[in-house]
């Protein structure tokens, strides 16, 4: 057996990475500026600038790293020195649409959280709500998982769905999935980082919350 002694009062140092959907991004800051959500944020990467103002005004360090196939090994190495510099203990991909080399998944193995749709692989490529709607589908929902080089198959940590109806739209889908991503995405990071979790093979064993950290993490 493998045992850790644990700090309680330790806040766990997490950098998220975010593109151009901030839902998710600002779900978890605002749980943390409210201690909903009890981690240090050591700073926000980005491949774009439209959140640089509200990290900022956040007191945060704002990270622009612009990805392209010609220089995706250099960007990646920049994250890892923000990584490094900032002593950063997780990872939170807070709907980043860039895919992580096998490379930085295997370095930072059980540290990097994604969040993605709980259609996925059953509606592959871009507009997978719209995907969905087409489908008639009856449930969306929402995948919080660990970071693998098997790409959206990590062990998963969370999940949650919502109903949904004919009479609802595409947009309507949208609106619902982000809810339930953030939701999701907090849930799985709340677990992590109170040493709730951890991963035997391909399945995450998640412990339940104490009573008293329930209502913070299913805040919505």
């Amino acid at each position: 057996m493998v045992a850790d002694i644990l700090d309680s009062e330790h806040r766990m140092k997490v950098l998220l990475m975010v593109s151009r959907f901030g839902h998710c991004l600002n779900d978890l800051l605002y749980r943390w500026k409210i201690g909903a959500l009890p981690i240090e944020i050591v700073g926000v990467v980005s491949n774009h600038f439209e959140y640089q103002k509200v990290v900022v005004n956040h007191d945060i360090p704002f990270h622009h790293i612009p990805v392209t196939k010609a220089n995706k090994p250099q960007a990646e190495a920049r994250i890892m020195d923000v990584v490094e510099q900032t002593g950063t203990e997780l990872i939170v991909l807070a709907r980043y649409m860039q895919i992580l080399s096998d490379q930085m998944c295997s370095k930072m193995s059980g540290k990097i959280i994604n969040i993605h749709h709980s259609f996925l692989p059953s509606f592959k490529g871009a507009n997978p709500y719209k995907q969905a709607y087409e489908r008639g589908v009856k449930l969306i929902g929402a995948t919080a998982h660990y970071v693998t080089a098997d790409l959206d198959e990590g062990p998963i940590i969370e999940q949650d769905i919502a109903r949904i109806t004919h009479a609802q739209s595409a947009e309507d889908y949208v609106s619902i999935g982000r809810d339930v991503e953030s939701q999701v995405l907090a849930r799985a990071v709340h677990a992590h980082i109170h040493h709730r979790t951890f991963i035997n093979g391909n399945r995450t064993v998640v412990f339940p919350a104490s009573p008293g950290s329930y209502a913070s993490e299913r805040m919505g």
